[in-house]
């Protein structure tokens, strides 16, 4: 008898794969793909939504044809920040363009100039400045550089959307995708910004529809719901969601260590906005407060530069276990170090230290690590609210015990757990809509946590 099992396309900028997960939570099968990325007309980088779309529809023909499968529902997960511009027939009429296109400065500083400053905008979106990075300005250039071109589009969907509508064919809008850093979302009113319906851009939007919605479909002769398509930050974190109802902090760590608070729906201040706090928005549509640094980027940079200074090849220091003595030893060296005088700050200061003051690579590293936790305790603060008791570390400084250690030493009223999903974002955007095709509540244990107790803190 065939295994009723969820399709889940997750496109990351770099893979793109389709998983089949059963009814227990267990991926069941995998396909993974790399597209040669195509220019859009200025020469510059981006998605080749050709591939994409032809990919898509090859890979989900592919496993309705698996005897050993039954489909019962297809959703999406995709990187952020990307619209795709449909004309009536539902073709698209520019390329996908790369939100980290450079964004014009005259067009920007007219936009805010029109509706009443960045900083007001900033606070009202819940978004920093970010350029392409904010997908509503995207919008805001094609409609003002190229206005034929905007005067054709029937549809603007963000990716998850987009690949949704591939299968099908209803334009939709999805608030994970909406609400997170585009400038479109009023996070006050909670609607559509004033300036979106001003510029008639709400008008291609396609209906607003819940997150954990789904729509009954025919493809290519078989029946199966199809989900909405999330943000994929979003969805990386309703595993957590779903397991957990203590207040807690996710700390997501790859090149960025991005900080999400599910738990903090204060409004976004000022001097949060200037220190690159954000609103990521729950599938259910409530704001998920979040701090961000470039901590992963900082490791790698700095890691090579101890490297190549104690002549040792940098893969050794991925394993390297926690040393309290080493600590000691630079507390007594750096004074700033001391528990008692340690300053947590916005940017690391291991990369103006003389390596020379270090005896051996391994005292180097610890200092690296004791440097970025000190940013790390500061970003985490900006969005920790009273009632959080839990902090899980995913992503590659989870598996540091350098930086477990440390964390849960300099915050030690909280629990630290490093936690591990396997393929947590095709997992979450299954767990979205798993009451149209799963007759199973969400499974407890779909999480791995190792806790770093109060006795592993003392140093």
């Amino acid at each position: 008898m065939p295994k009723p099992v969820i399709a889940i396309f997750d496109v990351g900028k770099t893979n793109k794969k389709l998983f089949l997960i059963d009814e227990n939570y267990q991926i069941v099968y995998e396909r993974s793909a790399r597209f040669v990325e195509t220019v859009d007309e200025d020469g510059e980088p981006c998605e080749n939504l050709d591939s994409l779309k032809s990919s898509v529809y090859d890979s989900l023909n592919q496993v309705l044809q698996m005897k050993e499968f039954d489909i019962k529902a297809v959703n999406f997960s995709t990187y952020g920040a990307s619209f795709v511009y449909l004309d009536e027939n539902g073709e698209p009429l520019t390329p996908l363009y790369n939100y980290l296109k450079e964004y014009p400065e005259a067009l920007k500083n007219e936009f805010y100039a029109k509706y009443g400053g960045e900083e007001k905008i900033s606070l009202e979106t819940a978004s920093p400045i970010l350029g392409s990075l904010n997908s509503g300005m995207q919008l805001y250039r094609l409609k003002h550089e190229k206005p034929e071109v905007f005067d054709k589009i029937k549809w603007a969907l963000h990716l998850p959307q987009y690949l949704s509508y591939l299968i099908t064919g209803k334009a939709v809008a999805d608030i994970t995708s909406i609400g997170c850093h585009t400038q479109l979302w009023d996070f006050n009113k909670n609607q559509y910004h004033n300036w979106v319906s001003e510029e008639e851009i709400n008008e291609k939007f396609g209906e607003f529809t819940a997150a954990d919605s789904s729509i009954e479909t025919k493809f290519e002769g078989s029946s199966f719901k199809v989900g909405v398509g999330l943000h994929d930050s979003s969805a990386a974190l309703i595993p957590y969601l779903a397991n957990f109802n203590t207040p807690f902090v996710l700390i997501s760590t790859g090149t960025w260590c991005i900080s999400l608070n599910p738990f903090n729906q204060d409004p976004l201040t000022k001097e949060e906005l200037k220190q690159d706090c954000l609103c990521y928005m729950h599938f259910k549509g409530k704001p998920i407060k979040a701090s961000r640094i470039f901590a992963g980027y900082e490791h790698e940079i700095q890691l090579k530069r101890i490297a190549d200074h104690f002549d040792r090849a940098a893969y050794l220091f991925k394993h390297l276990k926690f040393n309290p003595s080493l600590i000691l030893k630079l507390a007594n060296k750096i004074p700033e170090n001391q528990s008692d005088q340690t300053k947590f700050s916005a940017v690391s200061a291991f990369g103006e230290r003389e390596l020379s003051i270090f005896q051996t690579a391994e005292e180097a590293y610890h200092q690296l690590i004791f440097d970025l936790i000190k940013q790390q305790i500061y970003s985490l603060k900006l969005i920790l609210n009273t009632g959080v008791r839990r902090i899980f570390v995913d992503g590659g400084f989870g598996k540091n015990a350098i930086y477990m250690h440390l964390l849960a030493t300099s915050i030690p009223d909280i629990e630290v757990y490093a936690s591990s999903v396997s393929q947590a974002t095709a997992i979450g955007t299954a767990l979205a809509i798993n009451d149209a095709w799963n007759s199973n509540p969400a499974p407890t244990d779909m999480i791995q946590l190792k806790y770093y107790s109060a006795i592993q803190r003392t140093i």
